[in-house]
């Protein structure tokens, strides 16, 4: 890889997801016909096509949005573990982390709007004799 292809790496993750991001600057990877098209690939597929909902697109695109920075970077990612939202929401923090990275003026923004917190927020463990974590078997009274 030539030197004006390195990369920034950031790391999201939420439940048990985990996101390995990597910016690169825009046409580094290839970009199809366009040479001045940026390319987004999340497990090697286009992240339209990883996330066809626009609910799951929304918080991907917001790191670069709230920087301005939408267009000037490709992205790659590897994400696993975890359901789809989850997945989202660990892409979104490991875009943020990378773009931190990338240029320090982008910390403020992302730190106003929350986008370099990590959701600690994680599946409780099951008790014994408990069906989940706090839900009861059916109580009968025969």
């Amino acid at each position: 890889m030539p030197d004006q292809a390195r990369y920034v790496e950031g790391v999201g993750r939420r439940k048990t997801a985990v996101a390995r991001v990597r910016l690169l600057p825009a046409g580094s990877l290839g970009g199809g016909k366009d040479k001045d098209a940026t390319t987004f690939l999340i497990n090697q597929r286009p992240w339209e096509e990883y996330f066809p909902i626009v609910a799951l697109q929304t918080p991907v695109r917001q790191p670069f949005e709230i920087t301005g920075s939408w267009g000037k970077f490709d992205v790659s990612v590897r994400v696993s573990g975890g359901g789809i939202h989850a997945q989202a929401g660990a892409v979104k923090l490991g875009i943020a982390r990378a773009l931190e990275k990338q240029e320090e003026g982008f910390r403020k923004p992302l730190r106003d709007t929350d986008m370099l917190t990590r959701d600690p927020r994680e599946k409780e463990r099951k008790k014994p004799g408990l069906k989940r974590a706090r839900r009861a078997p059916q109580w009968q009274k025969r």
